[in-house]
């Protein structure tokens, strides 16, 4: 079987490019369970591509014909406060994308798609819908706009809008490792190649296929796949740290905070030398550590940390 990029890699790397939108598209539509049609890819201070960018988190910035914003973000290890992530991420957009001076209605939908390779919250599904509904505490009924706030939003946003849900943000969750193999209908044939990395000959998804084609790893230049190499290797540091801070958490509970950082930090150091100081400063740094508290876990100077 033809071997393929990860999803998250390619998000990152080759699905910017136009030529091929159809894949996005194919994976949005069948995801919102409507025709998405990609206008272009959009830059934010949370999608610039720089030294920096943290391999284990990808985001993609998409503006549809329609005008809507969406937001598509793969994590791949445990983030406790995940979820006010999304909120954020979701808010940034509303925020960067209103002119000063415009009308409040100008405020374009926002959708946030989330694919986590890790068992956020508590639940059996793998894919969850989130949207913001306003029930009533006393008659139970859902609020609704009238005529006039009707006609106000669709004048704008050249949509039929009839409740506040299709003018808050709207989120999708899609909990990669929880999938249960057994595809059921097209996007849980999206869902499967985003687990295993390989797309059947017999999936019909829109998109999919274009997918498989385009996404080969045969078919990558030498230097995307130099690039490609990289990530997977930087994939798998990120996985020897976030083993070592589930460690770190570990030994915190059992023998106080401090010593189990300390204990933590020294398995990672073991490793390797400065690289991997560094590389355990920017968790710690990521983690919320003042500079100061960094350099006493890491024994690293001021200068060292210059990198941060």
């Amino acid at each position: 079987m033809t071997k393929l990029v990860r999803f998250d890699w390619a998000i990152k790397y080759l699905l910017r490019n136009k030529v091929n939108f159809d894949i996005l598209e194919g994976f949005l539509s069948e995801l919102l369970k409507t025709s998405i049609r990609i206008e272009s890819i959009l830059e934010s201070e949370s999608n610039q591509n720089h030294e920096n960018d943290k391999f284990n988190r990808v985001d993609l910035l998409v503006k549809t014909v329609e005008n809507k914003h969406i937001i598509i973000e793969v994590q791949c290890y445990n983030q406790w406060d995940y979820l006010s992530r999304i909120l954020y991420g979701a808010s940034k957009i509303v925020c960067e994308h209103l002119r000063q001076g415009e009308a409040y209605q100008k405020i374009s939908k926002v959708i946030s798609v989330s694919i986590v390779f890790f068992n956020l919250g508590e639940g059996k599904d793998y894919l969850y819908r989130g949207t913001t509904l306003f029930k009533g505490l006393h008659y139970g009924d859902t609020l609704a706009l009238n005529s006039k706030e009707r006609e106000v939003y669709e004048a704008s946003q050249f949509v039929a809008v009839q409740t506040p849900e299709n003018i808050f943000p709207e989120y999708y969750i899609i909990k990669v490792t929880q999938f249960h193999e057994k595809v059921q209908d097209k996007i849980d044939e999206w869902i499967y190649f985003l687990k295993h990395g390989k797309i059947e000959k017999t999936f019909t998804a829109q998109g999919i296929q274009s997918a498989a084609k385009k996404l080969d790893l045969l078919q990558l230049s030498e230097e995307e796949r130099r690039i490609y190499q990289a990530y997977q290797e930087d994939l798998h540091d990120q996985g020897s740290l976030n083993l070592m801070f589930s460690v770190v958490e570990k030994k915190a509970e059992a023998k106080g905070v401090e010593k189990g950082i300390k204990q933590g930090i020294e398995i990672g150091i073991e490793k390797g030398g400065i690289n991997e100081r560094i590389k355990i400063a920017r968790s710690l740094k990521q983690a919320g550590f003042s500079l100061s508290e960094i350099m006493m876990h890491t024994g690293l100077t001021e200068k060292d940390l210059e990198c941060l």
